[in-house]
């Protein structure tokens, strides 16, 4: 099938809400990739954030098909090794005390919505409800997520009326933050680093300050690590750049390794608010996607390849500040913003696709995610490309 055929046929069947490029891929090793026709493109974008390992990655495939081999699914009314062994790792690695297996970060975000309100009715009754999120964030698109996201461009009318019981403050300012708890307030969520919202990393003092105010009213602290996870800064986690502990952690994209999953983890203190019939998932926890994200952990959850991802976002920093028209950037470890002076995100993006390289936008950025173990000769390749493409090549 070419290119033509296939644009044609997902046009004629899938809805329109994409604002995709001219481009159908096919098959890729590492952070290489190859489109129908066989161009070869260097991947910067990990499926925005997904592909840790890269495309096809020897080890994860095989866990993969050995678990896809052996039990794909059951349901969670029935334990399975698969599901134990990740959710254990996860809490041996995170410190947290229990785990909530789902499909994406949105019903991550989600049930992190549902455990602190659930939490805070148990403790103090009906009346505290309200949770507080950050101007220009981002946390999902299910109706909850949408209004938890603190961006107006999200709440068009159409999707009127929006869930209650959302506040947003303004990142950066705690005294903003503090006008905004009440007695109703019951949780905040936070990203270290905005990514949707333009690849803005909170200040570290604001964080604390956040965190300190929040334990003294018994308001949970979220951070959404749902892009910012697994390895993605260069620390397992992105929090642990900020010497805090938050109350809930929320993952997915990266932990599957490019298999659909979520987790919504918590500590002792909320073990057992997410009591049986409070929440569930059909697919939550699938042993297929769990053996995926049992091996990516397997390889990310260490301190040399971690060490290794900081080396290689230093190395990618270094380079694009010394490139002409690069204006500015921002980000930590290899989740990198770019600001290009005199092109926007969109059409830097554009033209790096008609040149080989693939990259993604946040806003008027380019943002860049590449997967976590791409080779130095790889980073080259495509900050070649995209040097050129700045300097109107």
């Amino acid at each position: 099938m070419n290119f033509e055929q296939l644009k044609s046929l997902d046009q004629q069947s899938h809805t329109p809400n994409y604002g995709r490029y001219d481009l159908g891929l096919s098959h890729g090793k590492s952070s290489t990739v190859y489109d129908v026709e066989e161009k070869q493109y260097i991947d910067f974008t990990s499926g925005i954030g997904v592909n840790s390992l890269g495309f096809a990655d020897d080890g994860w495939a095989e866990a993969v098909y050995h678990q896809a081999k052996t039990l794909q699914h059951t349901s969670n009314l029935y334990y399975n090794e698969a599901t134990a062994t990740l959710t254990s790792t996860l809490t041996k690695l995170t410190g947290m005390d229990k785990v909530f297996m789902c499909n994406s970060g949105a019903e991550a975000n989600e049930c992190a919505i549902k455990l602190c309100r659930k939490y805070s009715f148990d403790k103090y009754g009906s009346d505290r409800y309200e949770i507080i999120t950050l101007i220009n964030s981002f946390h999902g698109r299910t109706m909850s997520t949408l209004t938890a996201t603190g961006q107006d461009a999200m709440h068009p009318d159409c999707f009127a009326p929006f869930v209650g019981g959302f506040k947003y403050a303004v990142s950066g300012d705690f005294e903003d933050f503090k006008a905004k708890v009440t007695d109703k307030t019951c949780a905040v969520i936070m990203e270290m680093i905005q990514g949707e919202g333009g690849v803005l990393p909170q200040d570290k003092e604001f964080v604390k300050q956040v965190c300190e105010f929040a334990k003294q009213k018994d308001i949970l602290v979220v951070v959404d690590e749902v892009q910012t996870g697994i390895g993605r800064t260069g620390k397992l986690l992105a929090y642990e750049h900020y010497d805090i502990t938050p109350d809930v952690i929320t993952l997915a994209k990266g932990l599957g390794g490019g298999l659909p999953i979520g987790a919504c983890l918590c500590t002792e203190e909320l073990q057992n608010v997410l009591s049986a019939g409070s929440h569930g998932s059909t697919f939550g926890g699938n042993p297929v996607a769990c053996a995926g994200a049992s091996y990516v952990l397997s390889k990310v959850a260490n301190q040399e390849f971690l060490d290794e991802v900081a080396k290689k976002g230093e190395y990618i920093f270094s380079r694009l500040n010394k490139m002409k028209n690069v204006k500015s950037t921002r980000g930590l470890g290899m989740m990198i913003g770019i600001e290009v002076e005199g092109m926007t995100g969109a059409e830097v993006a554009k033209k790096c696709i008609e040149n080989g390289l693939i990259v993604l936008t946040a806003k008027a950025l380019v943002r860049l995610l590449p997967p976590l173990n791409i080779t130095y000769d790889e980073i080259d390749k495509g900050l070649a490309i995209f040097e050129n493409v700045i300097k109107g090549e």
